[in-house]
């Protein structure tokens, strides 16, 4: 919607409360992503400072899509869209941004008005965002909160980046295992506030404050009052304080988890992980699986060209090297392809079919070692099946591709050549496919990082080596 469309509706007489409702239909399309009419009234109204129209197209997002509305906005405009945030949005918005204009944002903001928006936080969102603080500003930002708030969040910040610990939302429902379902009910009334803004079930403890067992909402309220605890609750799967946050997501995800206890090595409560935490940690780690095997990092959309080329540059000039290796193949055999000068047509169709057979079965591999449905168990079978697979659909192609040569070039021991080479390199591709991501996960390497660039080189490598020397030894 234009300025004049919009001048026009107001001109006929429309209410706000309409053209709130009109803001909310404009903003967002069909697949909830920003409209760019939207986008650019936004950006009108903070290049000309109208407070009151940035307030009302504001108004009219949820904070996960202001939070998403940044990422189109200059750094001028995204101050401007800030300081006309109460806090309340403010560390809604925070705690969704990307975090590369995150920083640039806490970095502009003052201490008070960060405080603010903390204290309208969770501590594991407060935590997330008190670590991306300079040190000077996290010391004067926790210097400004209250004791327990910063005894808390040191003690979280003091666990390890990727584990629970720092995952975990401290603020749980919990109740001594002798009370009534009446009883409990009660203490969460009183407590107000106080209570953590999501839970999912309320922890069971012993006297150490170790969980016995957990009851889900939905079941304390289908009890009577005079219902023990005890007689209701669960069996818990705890996770430890210490845990890597990617294991804690697979537990969530095998066993059908919406939220789970976080134990201290003595087994006292400490915290809860909810699911939505878990499902930022899955997609997290789907994007950086996904950005490996490209050999890219995640720059995200505001970032510089110099973290971009740092990014991309390493794994390119390892490949050049790696290519470098198997065109020294061609060098070998330049007799071979000065003789029957039809064999430089066909290296690339060989080294770029068995190059995508790899990729293949290097997604394949990664995925299965990621979701743990690979591993030392049943390794054989799996490395069997991709073995047979690659060399059933290198036959296949190997029949077409033979064939195609026999028509055009009609030479029969060409034909031969390049299905044994297509065959050959199949068998390699699949191999390395398998076999990379394997050996790299047990040594204790991201195999989505590093697994692509052998596998290229295994394929180009044995495309050119398979085709020229069989060559060699059939048409000369």
């Amino acid at each position: 919607m234009s300025r004049d469309t919009e001048r026009s509706l107001r001109d006929d007489g429309m209410s706000s409360g309409s053209v709130v409702e009109d803001l909310e239909d404009l903003a967002l399309g069909d697949d909830y992503a920003l409209n760019p009419d939207f986008v650019a009234l936004v950006v009108d109204a903070a290049d000309r400072g109208d407070a009151e129209r940035l307030r009302e197209l504001l108004a009219a997002l949820h904070p996960a899509d202001v939070a998403d509305l940044m990422g189109f906005l200059s750094a001028g405009d995204r101050e401007e869209v800030m300081a006309h945030l109460d806090p309340e949005a403010l560390a809604a918005i925070l705690s969704e941004i990307e975090p590369e204009i995150r920083e640039e944002l806490l970095d502009r903001m003052s201490s008070a008005t960060l405080v603010r928006a903390l204290g309208e936080l969770d501590s594991d969102d407060v935590v997330d965002l008190v670590e991306d603080l300079e040190d000077d500003k996290r010391a004067q930002v926790l210097a400004a909160l209250p004791d327990i708030d910063r005894a808390a969040i040191e003690t979280s910040l003091a666990y390890d980046e990727e584990s629970a610990g720092r995952l975990m939302q401290r603020e749980v429902a919990s109740a001594p295992q002798f009370w009534t379902v009446g009883q409990a009910l009660d203490h969460f009334l009183a407590a107000g506030d106080d209570m953590p803004e999501l839970f999912f079930d309320v922890y069971v403890v012993d006297p150490s404050h170790r969980p016995l067992g957990g009851v889900p909402v939905s079941r304390l309220l289908r009890h009577d009052r005079d219902t023990p605890l005890a007689r209701i609750m669960e069996p818990l799967t705890e996770i430890p304080v210490g845990m890597d946050q990617e294991e804690a997501a697979y537990i969530f995800d095998k066993y059908h988890l919406i939220s789970a206890p976080v134990v201290e090595p003595g087994g006292r409560l400490v915290g809860q992980l909810t699911v939505d935490d878990i499902v930022g940690v899955i997609r997290e780690a789907g994007e950086e699986d996904i950005l490996a095997l490209a050999g890219v990092s995640d720059v995200g959309r505001d970032a510089s060209l110099a973290g971009t080329i740092r990014s991309r540059l390493p794994w390119l000039v390892l490949n050049l090297g790696t290519a470098a290796l198997a065109s020294s193949v061609i060098g070998a055999f330049q007799g071979v392809i000065a003789q029957v000068l039809t064999l430089a047509i066909l290296m690339p169709i060989v080294s770029s079919l068995g190059g995508n057979a790899g990729t293949q079965t290097l997604a394949v591999a990664v995925r299965a070692l990621s979701s743990r449905e690979l591993n030392a168990a049943n390794s054989a079978r799996i490395i069997g099946r991709e073995v047979a697979t690659g060399l059933l659909n290198g036959s296949i192609l190997a029949l077409l591709l033979a064939a195609a040569v026999w028509v055009l070039f009609q030479d029969p021991r060409l034909a031969l050549t390049v299905g044994l080479a297509i065959v050959a390199n199949f068998f390699v591709a699949a191999l390395a496919g398998i076999l990379a991501p394997i050996m790299l996960d047990r040594l204790g390497r991201d195999p989505a990082v590093s697994s692509s660039v052998l596998v290229t080189f295994a394929t180009d490598f044995m495309g050119f080596l398979a085709l020229l020397g069989i060559a060699r030894l059939i048409m000369l």
